[in-house]
């Protein structure tokens, strides 16, 4: 009799565990979207938060050149306008459009593939069609009777009374 009631008990737990968690998704499927959505733009902001300070660490590094060094300014501006040098001497490298189309391309393909990242899982994804959370709903429900009916505590036989007769 303990073997039949350590059995009833263990199959109990896993159907009433599996029904449980099918109820759940299914009740939670809309805040569960909405995680994986909010987590994903989070790591989108935080990536152009970092981008935003490395800028700004950029401008104040060349703004400190340009503090100790007035000349910066005469190197850098023919190469950053695109303009011919005042020094003959001065050799600066020119790029052709091809190259920075290039250039532009491979930089988009790189913060491209630093955006991509985790989605929405798949078992969530195919979980959150309606149709599919009435059936999970439903199959989880079921799940639960099934565990209360037939693996509910069991009631001992010597513990019932006779009828008087």
């Amino acid at each position: 009799m303990r073997k039949q009631n350590i059995l009833r008990m263990f199959l109990f737990v896993v159907f009433f565990s599996i029904g449980a968690g099918a109820l759940s998704v299914s009740i939670l499927c809309d805040d569960l979207l909405q995680y994986y959505d909010n987590k994903r733009q989070m790591r989108l902001e935080e990536e152009s938060l970092n981008q935003l300070v490395s800028l700004n660490a950029d401008y104040d590094a060349l703004l400190s050149q340009l503090e100790k060094d007035p000349d910066v300014v005469d190197r850098i501006a023919p190469a950053s306008l695109g303009t011919e040098p005042a020094h003959t001497d001065a050799i600066y490298p020119k790029a052709t459009a091809e190259q920075l189309a290039a250039a532009r391309k491979a930089l988009m393909e790189s913060q491209s593939l630093q955006s991509k990242g985790p989605m929405i899982p798949n078992w969530l994804a195919r979980c959150s069609k309606p149709y599919r959370r009435v059936i999970l709903f439903s199959a989880g429900a079921c799940l639960v009777l099934v565990s209360f009916v037939w693996f509910g505590p069991a009631k001992d036989q010597g513990d019932q009374k006779q009828p008087a007769n």
